[in-house]
């Protein structure tokens, strides 16, 4: 490899860790402005939103950039590959973010609802999945990204538990409806960011092994 090629996935990953940062603060923020009510948080998740979209087309066009000057091959192919999935993922859960932030500033307008502890829970888990995801591609951890695989379980039967409590509340009392469906829709995209990074978390391990686990049992993720 020359070393110009490796000042240029330095750099690259560099970059990418940037959009990962400013995401990870897009999910906080997002989880914060809705269960303190804080509007001005919920306006800086939607103003980060511009920006995350910003650098990730600068990820993709220097991954793409590399690419066609240096030919990579074997890890260092898998590695812009990952890099471009992961980019892509990125600039998902920071859309997502954004969305829950439009949720906050709704319901920051209208009468509190109790919100159920699974919620904080889950936006807490969510939180460090996101954070392990991240880590483990940093440190180029397959453990690391395991941990991250299992504990989309664990979201997923959050999120299930959220739909069964908020569809109680509204069968209860009929006012709630909007404000519950709005609440629910945080629910579930917070379920969303969680499989986006269980996506990272297997390109982690794609990256390192050169394995893709998509679609495998869970005998073979948990080896």
């Amino acid at each position: 490899m020359t070393e110009h090629f490796r000042r240029d996935l330095d750099a690259i990953k560099k970059q990418l860790l940037e959009v990962g940062a400013l995401v990870e603060d897009a999910v906080k923020k997002a989880t914060f402005a809705l269960l303190d009510r804080q509007k001005d948080l919920a306006v800086e998740v939607k103003d980060l939103d511009a920006v995350i979209d910003r650098k990730e087309v600068e990820v993709e066009e220097a991954c793409l950039k590399s690419l066609a000057l240096h030919q990579p091959v074997a890890a260092d192919l898998r590695f812009l590959v990952v890099v471009l999935k992961v980019n892509n993922d990125l600039e998902r859960m920071g859309d997502l973010a954004s969305n829950i932030a439009a949720r906050a500033l709704y319901l920051s307008d209208r009468p509190p609802l109790p919100f159920p502890r699974d919620l904080p829970s889950m936006a807490g888990k969510v939180e460090e999945m996101v954070r392990e995801s991240l880590d483990s591609l940093v440190r180029r951890d397959t453990t690391l990204a395991r941990k991250v695989l299992m504990d989309d379980d664990h979201v997923d039967t959050l999120n299930k538990e959220m739909f069964e409590t908020f569809e109680e509340m509204m069968q209860e009392d009929h006012t709630t409806v909007k404000r519950a469906s709005q609440t629910l829709s945080v629910s579930r995209h917070l379920e969303r960011i969680a499989d986006l990074a269980t996506n990272i978390a297997e390109d982690v391990i794609y990256m390192v092994e050169g394995e893709v686990i998509r679609h495998r049992t869970d005998d073979f993720i948990d080896r």
